[in-house]
């Protein structure tokens, strides 16, 4: 069984995952996409498990920025999670959310911070926040499990009621550095 598709799974997790899950649901979203990520497993495994909501496997990041954009679209809510080491994947698809004017919501947990033992991912997670930026893309951040529920909701809240792009940047200290094992 696969560790984020398992068969039998409660519907809301606990801790921040449960936040923004309950988050969420709460604003309506059905659609959730994502690159398989290990910080973000708990909450992928929630939305497969909730049959009101649809997750939607990615193989690219990008991808997710056009399936959120037309979600939107054809009148349904939709979010993107990914990790930091995808947001350079997007900045040019970022181009369709800037143009069209529609609201955009991902949440990306962080690489390249605390504890990071790989050197790959410090350069985009160093740039994260300023690829955001440049694209127009509002930055919240969450470095403690206390701030990723008022984080989510003001995300939800200027992305759907306000019809801007936000990105929820979940610190690398709330999912702990990656362990390296030889």
């Amino acid at each position: 069984m696969n560790a984020l598709h398992p068969q039998a799974l409660h519907a809301s997790p606990a801790g921040w995952p449960g936040d923004i899950f309950s988050a969420l649901k709460t604003a309506g979203v059905r659609q959730v996409a994502y690159v398989p990520d290990g910080g973000h497993a708990e909450l992928i495994r929630a939305v497969h498990a909730d049959p009101a909501m649809v997750a939607i496997p990615l193989t690219t990041e990008e991808e997710g920025v056009a399936l959120v954009s037309g979600a939107w679209l054809g009148g349904d809510r939709a979010c993107l999670l990914m990790q930091s080491s995808g947001v350079g994947n997007c900045i040019n698809m970022l181009s369709l959310v800037r143009n069209m004017g529609g609201p955009f919501l991902t949440f990306v947990t962080m690489r390249g911070e605390w504890g990071e033992f790989n050197p790959w991912q410090v350069p985009m997670g160093t740039g994260t926040p300023d690829a955001f930026r440049l694209m127009g893309v509002h930055v919240l951040r969450a470095d403690r499990p206390e701030e990723v529920g008022p984080a989510t909701a003001a995300g939800i809240r200027m992305a759907y009621e306000g019809g801007s792009a936000v990105a929820v940047l979940l610190a690398q200290q709330l999912i702990g550095a990656k362990v390296f094992v030889k």
